[in-house]
């Protein structure tokens, strides 16, 4: 099982770039070519998959217990002529002072040797220390070679090599020159999305031909396949529920798109059919009997939004009606009545009787521990965890809550609307700004198509036993 795991000295050094670039290289030369992305994140699993043209996993030690990462890496794994982990942050960055949630833990857990792209911005004999640096810092990492990325000139390209050649025996697989060209844009929350990047295939296209010019490609492949084996892995197991008994519509399109893959397929897996909406384009909901709205950007596309008022008021009656609806971030964004960025102010769906200001600085970010309240209309269910792990990333902050508004879950760590709760529960919706994730502790994904179907087969139960008005008889005898 060849593998290798793109990290850094630091963040925003190129990891993402010089993945993506990767990704689209191996895949052009004919590789199935699998991704993962260490930790909670969205927008850069969406490039990678974009690149290799499989969907791209995540593997987050705080969501995920170490075997779970081992067997979803490996089952995910097979078949894939190379796999490619991109880092987060630096490669011994994390919360854990000892280490133990960093990007050098996951390469640990997997076998996987590293490759060390490095921000060369105003360095040059510089560059050896910082290598020799990390290869003395923990042996058990095994750092199989340097990328050099941002490199000005072709004079201080020959003064990197030649500082890591005399000093260092890690291998150089190629250099970057600085070029606008290779950036993926950033802004508030981080890089831009797939869909609202103007020719996407060819900026992902030019990202694998420059890996393919300017790295050593064949050298890293060989690298990979030195990676240490991964597995066994147990077998999905089988569906919990009917198959597709229950249709959930997922909001996707510009506005929304902050879904793991694994959790789609969960959801899947516990009987759901999928169907997808777009809030910005489609005038009304499709048939459904629950609706999943995850995080994304409402606050670039509120105008869109609210031009389509249509899908607003559907969404409403919906709502009314006691559909099951769970909102996540953007989602519970969209969900409220207005949102307002600057000058700007738009109406949104109105299902929650509060508002939206969006702010400069972020409310919440970070990782997040919620400890469930019994109010939220799914979790009377047995696997109902007492703690759950989840994550949170929002300028937005939500004003005029009534105060006799209730919520879902208690925070124990993170921000969620107010510091103290998160999950505003209206009816049959449950929105928080957390997003959580399915895995072995916390199934929300069970839980909330069991709640789903529950509420279909109770409306089923109501109309078979509401009785028939007979129409009076106009006939003559």
């Amino acid at each position: 099982m060849a593998h290798v795991l793109i990290s850094a000295s630091h963040k925003s050094s190129g990891k993402t770039t010089v993945s993506v670039g990767l990704a689209a290289a191996f895949a052009g030369r004919g590789l199935d070519v699998q991704t993962f992305k260490k930790g909670p994140d969205y927008i850069d699993p969406m490039w990678l998959t974009r690149a290799s043209g499989r969907p791209c996993y995540n593997l987050d030690f705080n969501t995920q217990t170490g075997s779970e990462i081992r067997e979803m890496f490996a089952s995910r794994s097979t078949g894939a002529g190379i796999s490619v982990i991109e880092g987060n942050m630096g490669l011994h960055d994390g919360v854990d002072e000892e280490g133990a949630d960093s990007t050098a833990a996951l390469a640990r857990l997997v076998g996987a040797p590293v490759v060390l792209v490095i921000d060369c911005e105003g360095m040059t004999r510089g560059v050896a220390p910082l290598v020799l640096g990390f290869t003395a810092f923990d042996k058990s990492i095994r750092i199989a070679g340097v990328i050099l990325n941002r490199v000005a000139t072709a004079r201080q390209e020959a003064k990197l090599i030649g500082a890591i050649e005399r000093y260092t025996d890690i291998p150089i697989l190629g250099a970057l020159r600085r070029s606008t060209d290779m950036t993926i844009v950033e802004r508030h929350l981080g890089l831009t999305t797939p869909s609202e990047t103007d020719g996407i295939m060819g900026k992902i296209a030019l990202l694998g031909s420059t890996m393919r010019d300017h790295i050593d490609l064949d050298r890293l492949l060989e690298i990979a396949r030195t990676a240490n084996p991964v597995g066994p892995y147990r077998q999905t197991s089988a569906p919990l529920g009917p198959r597709g008994d229950v249709t959930i519509a997922v909001a996707r399109d510009e506005a929304f798109g902050f879904y793991y893959a694994d959790d789609l397929q969960a959801l899947e897996r516990a009987g759901a059919q999928l169907v997808s909406f777009s809030p910005i384009s489609d005038s009304t909901l499709p048939k459904a009997d629950g609706i999943f709205i995850g995080g994304g950007f409402p606050e670039t596309h509120m105008a869109a939004l609210e031009a389509n008022g249509t899908m607003r008021s559907d969404i409403r009656r919906a709502a009314g009606r006691g559909v099951p609806i769970y909102a996540e971030c953007g989602g519970l964004m969209y969900l409220a009545r207005t949102i307002r960025w600057g000058e700007q102010q738009r109406q949104m769906a109105g299902v929650i009787a509060a508002d939206v200001v969006m702010h400069d600085r972020p409310q919440g970010r970070g990782l997040v521990e919620l400890e469930p309240t019994g109010t939220c209309p799914w979790s009377a269910a047995t696997d109902t965890p007492s703690r759950i792990k989840a994550h949170e990333f929002h300028h937005a902050e939500l004003i005029n809550v009534p105060s006799e508004a209730e919520f879902a879950w208690r925070v124990v760590r993170g921000y969620g609307i107010d510091g103290r709760r998160d999950g505003i529960v209206v009816g049959s919706v449950t929105a928080s700004f957390s997003h959580q994730r399915s895995t072995s502790t916390n199934r929300w994904t069970d839980r909330f198509v069991g709640f789903v179907r529950r509420v279909k087969q109770q409306r089923a139960a109501r109309t078979a036993t509401r009785p028939v008005a007979i129409a009076p008889h106009t006939g003559t005898m």
